[in-house]
């Protein structure tokens, strides 16, 4: 039976894409875990590997076509013996897309698509990777695919293996039908006014229309609910730092032979990732029916690309020398321009900093990346008089932070106690180099 190949969703917040490049042609031979195609998320370009074999029966889907939602068909392909004369006169079938969420369904031609069996998990947990043929095949001859070994790439079971392993199996229980879900009242919504509307607006005014490409339409998309969603409140405090000053001043002239040279945002980072752990329960994400604390300091930081950012995330950022975490957030930072960032290494973590200091700002309010339970707004250091404790007035570099906090996540004291503990890593920081 022809299989339709569907638009992927490479990660987790993918809707859309765009179909960047076809690397095989109507007619091509596939094998699974072949490179066919080039996908544009809102974030990378990422390639996709086929999960079946056979040969490319038609392509369904312009290279360069984009806004291909999820699950949208892009290809047919045809299993051994079948031809182009199969399309016509059967129902295809449906692989499921790279990451789809289960449930997910298409429907071709009329027909209602035969989905493959869902991927299979063995009794730890552990998900069984397996072709969607491979899992149909499995289903039909009652065999248990976590009793068989894969010969595909990364240890995929392939059709191959299923026929081998044809009555040596474990036949399996069919599953429970899962209950309904209850049915939740829909989110209110508030009245917006139309892109005509606006357009009407502004028609005697000379304009310039800008298309939303994927990620300004994400980062549009995922502020806005944030914004709605997230029960903002935001703590200040400056910080000087001078003595940061200095310390990096001195470190970078040891640290020039090596080619490495600290920037105050390194520094920042690892004062971040070091109150993350001495204040654990402000470590946190919100999951929507509970929160996740995290042991490590996994940091995002964002940075600002041609239309949009990236927040690349720091794994374990408190065991990290300054130098490293700086050498780290150098190559994460070109890859990120260059949209070579890999899903990973931009997704996760439960806290964010964002400097808008290098442009001159001051001080500023940032929004809260979910699930993140915090996010850190920097801005510039400017000498200003301050008065010490003995009255005197002394000119220092003050630097303005503004903490925004998910309430559900961190309450007004235990956020207080995270930018406290922040400020003093900051202002000595000889206790980072520890």
């Amino acid at each position: 039976m022809p299989i339709e190949i569907l638009m992927p969703a490479l990660s987790p917040t993918m809707e859309e894409g765009t179909l960047a490049k076809w690397l095989v042609k109507e007619g091509d031979t596939v094998q699974s875990g072949d490179v066919i195609a080039e996908i544009e998320t809102d974030k990378a370009t990422m390639e996709f590997e086929a999960v079946d074999e056979g040969k490319i029966g038609k392509i369904l889907i312009a290279e360069g076509t984009g806004n291909v939602k999820v699950n949208t068909p892009i290809a047919i392909l045809l299993e051994d013996g079948e031809t182009a004369d199969d399309l016509g006169a059967t129902p295809v079938a449906t692989a499921p897309a790279a990451q789809a969420t289960a449930g997910d369904k298409a429907v071709s031609e009329g027909h209602p698509a035969k989905p493959a069996p869902a991927a299979p998990a063995t009794d730890a947990g552990d998900r069984i990777f397996a072709t969607p043929l491979a899992r149909r095949l499995a289903s039909e001859k009652g065999l248990d695919l976590a009793q068989i070994s894969g010969s595909g790439p990364r240890g995929r079971i392939t059709k191959a293996d299923v026929l081998k392993a044809d009555g040596a199996g474990t036949a399996v229980a069919a599953p429970a039908p899962a209950a309904a879900p209850a049915p939740t009242a829909p989110r209110p919504t508030a009245p917006s006014v139309s892109s005509d509307a606006i357009a009407k607006i502004y028609a005697d005014r000379e304009t310039i229309e800008v298309p939303l490409d994927n990620m300004r339409r994400t980062i549009a998309d995922r502020l806005t609910e944030a914004k709605q969603t997230v029960p903002h409140f935001y703590l200040r405090r400056s910080v000087e730092i001078d003595t940061l000053l200095e310390a990096r001043a001195k470190m970078n002239a040891k640290l020039s032979a090596r080619g490495v040279k600290l920037s105050v945002n390194d520094f920042i980072i690892k004062a971040c990732a070091m109150a993350l752990q001495e204040v654990p329960d402000a470590n946190a994400i919100w999951a929507g029916d509970r929160i996740l604390r995290l042991k490590p300091s996994d940091v995002a930081v964002a940075v600002a690309i041609e239309g949009g950012l990236f927040t690349p995330v720091l794994r374990d950022a408190e065991t990290q020398s300054l130098s490293s975490l700086s050498s780290q957030m150098k190559d994460l930072a070109t890859r990120a321009r260059d949209k070579k960032l890999a899903p990973h290494e931009y997704q996760g973590g439960s806290f964010a900093i964002s400097n808008l200091g290098m442009f001159g700002i001051e001080n500023f309010d940032a929004v809260i990346n979910p699930p993140h339970g915090a996010i850190l707004a920097v801005g510039a250091g400017i000498k200003k008089p301050v008065v010490r404790d003995s009255g005197d007035v002394a000119v220092a570099t003050v630097m303005s932070m503004t903490l925004s906090v998910d309430h559900r996540v961190i309450d007004g004291a235990l956020g207080a106690q995270l930018l406290s503990a922040i400020c003093d890593n900051l202002e000595n920081p000889v206790s980072m180099l520890a």
